[in-house]
């Protein structure tokens, strides 16, 4: 297979003659081979890891899996490669699981800003 790991601002990684694949999705973990179904799979925070001569792991945010053929395309928010497997797990909880939080407060944010915007917006029309 030919697997490509996007980013929203770059291609992380194209790898080819990929044996298998394992992925961490909200139904739970799955693997897959070359001659597997099409499918698409929306993945969690956690683990990502993919075999060629050697087992290869990453650290993926949130994102979508796709394999179409051989071709194999994932897009995630952010993934961090090249450390040990055993650091990759603090990576999510670290790295991660803080980004849902700053955006939660900047949801927050932007909604009470928009309120105020459309509160003073009202004020306007009726005078």
């Amino acid at each position: 297979m030919d697997l490509k790991i996007l980013l929203p601002y770059k291609v992380f990684a194209e790898i080819k003659n990929v044996d298998s694949i394992i992925a961490e999705t909200s139904e739970g973990s799955y693997g897959f081979l070359p001659q597997r179904l099409d499918c698409v799979a929306v993945l969690v925070p956690g683990i990502f890891s993919y075999k060629t001569d050697k087992m290869h792991y990453l650290a993926v945010d949130e994102g979508l899996l796709v394999k179409a053929g051989d071709q194999v395309m994932v897009s995630v928010r952010n993934a961090v490669g090249g450390v040990e497997l055993g650091k990759l797990a603090d990576t999510i909880q670290n790295e991660f699981k803080n980004i849902s939080a700053d955006e939660e407060k900047v949801k927050y944010m932007a909604s009470r800003l928009e309120n105020g915007f459309l509160s003073r917006l009202k004020k306007f029309q009726e005078v």
